[in-house]
């Protein structure tokens, strides 16, 4: 019996300000008797989703909706050297915390830009190296959360989309549960956001009349609702690491699917 009833994949987008119209930004849900169907914004004078307004419409639509599995392609967390390097205690609420504090991306006229460049927040406190990897990036082969302004980098959308996830689980609290940050094996009937991967799935599935980032979107959302009808995403759930590499990983984050 499938664990979720719907299934949202999201591929996400650092461009511009939080509340700026972006055409990167792209959702497909799917549900346990539909495959995945693009979902639009509510409608206003934007003609695309704005980080803000998918943060809000999250957070609605998981207060009082069925068990969801939320897929977003950026990363959760930084490298366990960026805990070191800067004193940080190893504890995933407070990283969130004082992220923000030194990157307000979540600001409304904020460029990720505009603190990488020293004109706003505390940037140059809180930065990092490429050459720092999770362990879910070594083993998946994907780019460091550190690699700007190269094709293919998450870097912006991860530095510009973790002050959201701290503003979903602020308005959250328990309902939701942070894969794996909030434990390896998620509640019966509650929902859950984890860090996917779209270039694990794309090539499986036909794009048709999608764009890349609405195919990636699909992709997800139709691997997550696949696995969990062939009822395989426990699986995804426990990959294959060790008790210390667990430990690690619920700091450092780890990417759905990557075994």
């Amino acid at each position: 019996m499938p664990q979720f009833r719907r299934y949202l994949g999201i591929d996400y987008s650092g461009a511009q300000t939080p509340t700026s119209s972006l055409k990167g930004l792209s959702i497909f849900a799917a549900t346990t008797a539909q495959c995945p169907i693009e979902i639009q914004p509510p409608p206003s004078a934007r003609k695309y989703w704005t980080r803000r307004g998918l943060a809000e419409w999250l957070v609605a639509e998981l207060r009082d909706g069925p068990p969801t599995l939320v897929g977003i392609d950026h990363a959760f967390s930084f490298p366990l050297r960026y805990f070191e390097v800067h004193h940080l205690p190893p504890e995933w609420p407070n990283f969130l915390d004082d992220f923000q504090r030194h990157w307000p991306t979540d600001d409304d006229n904020m460029y990720v830009d505009f603190i990488r460049d020293g004109r706003y927040g505390k940037g140059a406190e809180r930065s990092g190296s490429s050459r720092w990897r999770r362990l879910t990036e070594e083993r998946s082969r994907a780019k460091s959360v550190f690699h700007f302004d190269v094709q293919g980098s998450v870097a912006k959308s991860t530095h510009s989309g973790i002050p959201w996830l701290r503003y979903i689980r602020q308005e959250l609290g328990e309902r939701l549960h942070f894969w794996p940050f909030d434990g390896w094996t998620p509640p019966v009937d509650r929902s859950v956001i984890a860090e996917i991967y779209p270039a694990l799935w794309s090539r499986d599935f036909s794009s048709e009349d999608r764009n890349s980032h609405q195919h990636d979107a699909y992709s997800a959302a139709r691997w997550m609702w696949e696995t969990d009808a062939a009822e395989q995403l426990a699986t995804h759930f426990h990959p294959h690491l060790t008790l210390n590499q667990k430990t690690l990983c619920q700091l450092e984050g780890w990417i759905l699917g990557i075994s």
